[in-house]
Order: structure tokens, then C-alpha cells, then sequence
């Protein structure tokens, strides 16, 4: 059964407070579309390790993640090299940032 889905802007303003509750504060780096825009999120490790984890759904249509930048944790300049070829292609694209000293996504989120 797919899960309601709610707008962007929601979710977004969700997870920052989510995170932030949680000690991992977070920032909106790009605004996409309030409605409907994709979503990708960048993680800020320790020692200048990030990760980029970009939104995708499951079969059954609930919200998951994947590691866009692969398993192993990527410099700032790959991040913003993957972060730029994404928005290239899709201008309404979120870009969000959290701080999480092992990379793990403050929020929940199913990572595939």
C-alpha cells in the first residue's frame, strides 16, 4: 500500500526539527519545489567524510534512500560535483545538509 505522501516543504521542515531534536542540526543549502521537488541530502561526517543520499521509493511506494555517491565516504568536491549534475537535471531539487559525525541519516529512513 503506498503511503500518503505529504508535500516537500512539510517534510522538509519535519526532518530539519527531527534532526535538530536529536542533536544533528540540519540546513536547507538549495529550496526546490515546495509541492513536489525530489529531495537529496548531504551528510557532514567526521574528518571532511560526507555522503550524499538521494530520495527513491520502494515497490510499494514508501519513501527510501540510497547512497548516491556510493558506500565509501567522499570528499566536498564530490559532493558538490554529484549535487551540481543533479540539479542540472532537475531544478526543483531540495539539497539539504546534516551534521552526522558517522554518516548515518538523523532522521528515519530506510536506506537501500
Amino acid at each position: 500500500m503506498e503511503e500518503a505522501r505529504l508535500k516537500t516543504g512539510i517534510w522538509v521542515k519535519a526532518m530539519l526539527r527531527q534532526a535538530e531534536q536529536t542533536g544533528n542540526p540540519g540546513m536547507v543549502l538549495h529550496h526546490g519545489d515546495d509541492d513536489a521537488g525530489g529531495v537529496l541530502v548531504v551528510l557532514l561526517g567526521r574528518g571532511g567524510h560526507m555522503s550524499v543520499l538521494a530520495q527513491t521509493r520502494t515497490p510499494d511506494g514508501r519513501r527510501a534512500w540510497f547512497r548516491a555517491t556510493g558506500e565509501a565516504a567522499v570528499d566536498q568536491a564530490g559532493v558538490d560535483a554529484y549535487v551540481t549534475r543533479q540539479m542540472e537535471r532537475d531544478p526543483d531539487l531540495w539539497v539539504l545538509e546534516f551534521d552526522t559525525p558517522d554518516l548515518t541519516p538523523p532522521f528515519e529512513a530506510k536506506l537501500i
